[in-house]
């Protein structure tokens, strides 16, 4: 028998297992945690677009239900 084999036969199945489980946690735990990541990082700044109100003259254009972003000239 080869050492490769000889290695494999004294793990258990239930040890493999329960790293195979850890190993997917562990996995999945990283993949969540870039994912908030990326969402704290990545705000995006305030972009043009209509405003509450105004209407609209090209078929297309959409404006936004509430926008939090503060118009350029200042509070009116």
């Amino acid at each position: 028998m080869s050492e490769a084999g000889a290695a494999m036969k004294y793990v258990k199945p239930k040890t493999a297992l329960w790293v195979m489980i850890g190993t997917g946690l562990l996995l999945v735990l990283i993949a969540n945690s870039h994912l908030v990541y990326v969402a704290v990082i990545s705000q995006p700044e305030c972009v043009a677009h209509l405003r509450q109100g105004e209407s609209t003259t090209k078929p297309g254009q959409f404006s936004a239900a509430s926008s939090s972003c503060i118009p350029q000239g200042g509070p009116q």
